[in-house]
């Protein structure tokens, strides 16, 4: 599988770019949550930085899009996913199995703001959404804090546990 190895190094590649050219640490997100940095204010840092700020925003829009192979592109082998009901799937395949339904039904809107990060240099990060997942066919709307945690492989950044609680 091809696709998987070097479709993540052209995000990569131009982000190094960027950086290096514009020599300025990345914006807040949607949200405009003030981002945190555990790592100080290397050109590494400010790389991985960048391209965290594109491996989050892929994975947020890969679900909206419903594009399953790119959504699964971005998630590590081993991820867990626990849903605002406690229910639990561990592994892609599980997950992709949980949410085959959004995937193939492609009528839910997905929208969500960032709300607050955290990028540990080229190691971790986290990133905390305020999201919307709607389905108007049926009259289904639910709001929740959505907390996403990703890890650097050194190539790229991969989700590695997503957690949802449901908002009043």
């Amino acid at each position: 599988m091809t696709h998987r190895i070097t479709r993540p190094l052209l995000p990569f590649a131009l982000s190094a770019l960027a950086v290096c050219i514009s020599g300025s640490a990345f914006a807040a997100g949607p949200g405009n949550a003030a981002p945190q940095s555990l790592s100080g204010d290397s050109i590494l840092s400010r790389i991985c930085a960048r391209q965290f700020e594109i491996a989050q925003r892929t994975d947020m829009e890969s679900f909206r899009d419903y594009d399953a192979e790119t959504f699964r592109a971005v998630h590590d082998d081993r991820a867990i996913t626990v849903f605002d009901s406690g229910a639990t799937r561990i592994g892609i395949d599980a997950i992709m199995t949980a949410l085959a339904s959004h995937f193939s039904g492609r009528e839910a809107k997905w929208s969500w703001t960032e709300r607050y990060r955290v990028v540990d240099g080229c190691s971790s990060a986290y990133i905390l959404y305020e999201t919307t997942y709607e389905i108007p066919r049926i009259g289904y709307k639910q709001k929740a804090l959505t907390g996403v945690t990703y890890s650097h492989n050194g190539l790229r950044w991969l989700a590695i546990a997503d957690q949802g609680t449901k908002l009043p």
